[in-house]
């Protein structure tokens, strides 16, 4: 380190501190090699650095403690008195900072074992399973478990420590929680073939929309939230299905209309087992995102899986 960036850490560091006073990890390390070695070059060449920057260490370290600890001459160098006992202590430091490392090291290994994410249902079933396979090549000794549920269920499962990784799909974020957009999606109004909605020929009228009993997701999901901000509340529920599979299957059914992310539908759609029906001046797009407790940004598999939703 330059004697100008010593001014500058010593400037920022109080004087009373533990920093301030004791030498760092990697001057211990050096001054416990030279009294192994007995040279100060020897040392240097183990620690991959120049025998002028390990003399500037030492140096560095014997004024911050005020005491002499090498003697150098021709044939090698030595530990004064004051070094040997220096030295004794510095080894202890640095066994325990190994078990400190050795015990981080450890919890990282634990972390990176298993991965917890919850996900609302439309990303469950149509886009996590792809990111999953992704991920499993990246990482095969990761254990994922998923949670799938609604927007709400899946902001608590993180608030409660349940999930390290979350996914909702609803207009905004869940309360204590940080986001990042993954993706966008569309809601689209379905009907079975057979319905009248499937000939007409010009758009539905929001106002037409809100007043037909709908095949609904419950309250609580993202698809839900998006469809009643788009008719202010008026969605009239003719079923509430708690997952995107039922929903489709009732209309498939010809229960009624159904309102349902084009993620979903898209196989229904070209074997015309559903048909879409035309909407106009409703808004029915969302942010896909994902989502983590406030001030914990994601590490390890749950950053890996992250960075492969946007890929």
């Amino acid at each position: 380190m330059s004697n100008t960036a010593e001014q500058e850490d010593s400037a920022r560091t109080p004087a009373g501190s533990l920093a301030h006073r004791v030498p760092d990890l990697g001057a211990l390390e050096l001054l416990l090699a030279v009294a192994r070695l007995g040279s100060l070059g020897g040392a240097a060449r183990e620690l991959g650095i120049t025998q002028p920057a390990a003399s500037s260490r030492i140096r560095s370290m014997e004024r911050q403690l005020g005491v002499a600890l090498v003697d150098r001459s021709p044939r090698g160098s030595r530990l004064t008195d004051a070094g040997a006992l220096v030295t004794d202590w510095a080894r202890r430091i640095v066994e325990a900072a190994e078990a400190f490392d050795a015990g981080a090291q450890a919890l990282k290994v634990r972390r990176d074992s298993r991965l917890r994410v919850a996900a609302s249902m439309t990303i469950a079933e149509y886009l996590l399973p792809g990111w999953l396979l992704a991920l499993r090549a990246q990482r095969p000794d990761t254990a994922v478990s998923l949670l799938a549920g609604n927007s709400a269920a899946v902001a608590e499962r993180l608030l409660a420590d349940e999930a390290d990784l979350g996914f909702v799909e609803g207009l905004s974020v869940p309360s204590g929680l940080d986001s990042a957009v993954i993706g966008h999606d569309r809601l689209i109004v379905v009907t079975a073939p057979a319905h009248p909605w499937a000939r007409r020929r010009r758009p539905l009228a929001a106002g037409e929309l809100a007043a037909t009993p709908l095949i609904l997701r419950e309250k609580g999901s993202g698809t839900r939230q998006v469809l009643d901000a788009a008719l202010g509340g008026l969605a009239r529920p003719l079923i509430e299905l708690s997952s995107t599979t039922a929903v489709k299957a009732a209309a498939v059914g010809g229960a009624g209309p159904a309102v349902l992310s084009e993620l979903a539908v898209g196989e229904e759609l070209a074997m015309r087992r559903l048909v879409s029906v035309p909407v106009a001046d409703v808004s029915l797009a969302r942010d896909l995102r994902a989502v983590w407790p406030t001030g914990h940004r994601p590490a390890g598999p749950a950053r890996d899986l992250l960075s492969l939703t946007r890929g």
